[in-house]
C-alpha cells in the first residue's frame, strides 16, 4: 500500500508545474500548448495559473482561454461551467459575448459522445433537450450582444437548430401515425405548422395533418390542411398532378433493418420517409479574444 501511495504521489507531483514559474511563464506555456492543439496540457497550465494568481494580470485571459480549451478537448460540460463562471465574474467584459457563444456550441454537442461524433447519426432523431438549450443560449447572445462578431454565426446555428427541432417533431408524428394514434400525430404536426414556419418539415407536417384528420373523419380540418398544402407546396409527393391527396406514405418498409434494430435506431435505415435537413455547421470554435497583450 505504501508503494502504491508513493507511486500516486510521484505521478501527482509530475503533473504539477514548477513553483519557480512566474505568472507570465505559465501563461506562455498554456498559450504554447493551445497553439499546438495540446488542449489537455493547456488546461493543466491554465488551471494552475488561476489557482496561483487568481487576481493576476493574466487571470481574465486564462478564464477565457480555458473555456476554449475545454470545448476543443471535447469536454462540453466543463466548457459550459467555465463560460458561466466567466460571465459571473466579468459581466461587463467586452469578451462576455464569447462566453455566451461557446455556451451555445457546448450545449449543442453535450449529448453527443466522442465515438458518436464519428458515426453517421441522424441528429434529428436524438433527444431535443440539448438542441433547445443551445437555441436559447444563442438567442440570449443575440439579445444581449446583437452587434457581436459571433452574432451572424449564432443566427445560422439557430436556423439549423430550429430545423432539427422541427424534424424531431416530424419523426414523432410519423411514429404516432404508423401506430394509428392519429390525434397525437395531428397534434405534433400542428405544432410544427404553427410554431416552426419556413422549416423543411412544414410540408410533411401538413400532409400528416391531412392523413390524420381523414382517418379521424374530420372533413373540414382535413380540407383546410389540404388547401394549405396545395397552395404552398403543390409539388408535394402526397399530391397528384391535379392536386388531389393520394395519401401520406409513412414507411416504405414496416420492419426496420437488422442494423437499425441492433443499434437501437442509431444506425441503419428503417425505411422512413426522408426529410431534407439543414447541413451541419462545423463545430470548431474560434479562438478566444485577447484581453491582455
Amino acid at each position: 500500500m505504501a508503494t502504491i501511495m508513493a507511486g500516486c504521489a510521484s505521478n501527482s507531483d509530475k503533473d504539477k508545474l514548477p513553483e519557480s514559474l512566474s505568472e507570465a511563464e505559465i501563461y506562455q506555456l498554456a498559450n504554447k500548448n493551445l497553439n499546438k492543439e495540446n488542449y489537455s496540457e493547456a488546461i493543466k497550465s491554465l488551471r494552475t495559473l488561476e489557482s496561483r494568481y487568481p487576481f493576476g494580470a493574466f487571470a481574465e485571459q486564462a478564464q477565457l482561454d480555458i473555456i476554449y480549451a475545454y470545448y476543443m478537448n471535447s469536454e462540453p460540460e466543463a466548457a459550459r461551467a467555465a463560460a458561466d463562471r466567466f460571465i459571473r465574474l466579468h459581466p461587463q467584459s467586452t469578451s462576455a459575448d464569447y462566453a455566451f457563444y461557446i455556451k451555445g456550441l457546448a450545449s449543442n454537442t453535450a449529448s453527443v459522445s466522442l465515438i458518436e461524433r464519428y458515426l453517421p447519426l441522424d441528429m434529428t432523431r436524438r433527444d431535443p433537450g440539448q438542441a433547445r438549450q443551445s437555441f436559447n443560449e444563442f438567442a440570449e447572445l443575440l439579445s444581449r450582444y446583437p452587434e457581436s462578431q459571433y452574432a451572424p454565426d449564432a443566427r445560422q446555428r439557430m436556423v439549423a437548430l430550429r430545423n432539427r427541432l422541427a424534424t424531431y417533431e416530424l419523426h414523432a408524428a410519423n411514429y404516432y401515425l404508423k401506430r394509428k394514434a392519429y390525434v397525437a400525430a395531428v397534434n405534433r404536426s400542428q405544432y410544427v405548422v404553427e410554431n416552426m414556419q419556413e422549416t423543411p418539415a412544414v410540408p410533411e407536417a401538413l400532409a400528416i395533418m391531412v392523413e390524420g384528420y381523414q382517418h379521424l373523419g374530420l372533413v373540414e380540418p382535413a380540407n383546410e390542411a389540404l388547401q394549405t398544402l396545395r397552395l404552398n407546396y403543390p409539388g408535394h409527393s402526397s399530391l397528384d398532378k391535379q392536386g388531389n391527396f393520394v395519401g401520406y406514405k409513412v414507411f416504405d418498409d414496416v420492419d426496420p433493418s437488422i442494423l437499425n434494430t441492433l443499434t437501437f435506431g442509431l444506425l441503419g435505415s428503417s425505411g422512413s420517409k426522408k426529410v431534407k435537413a439543414e447541413p451541419a455547421l462545423p463545430e470548431d470554435a474560434p479562438t478566444p479574444p485577447q484581453v491582455v497583450e
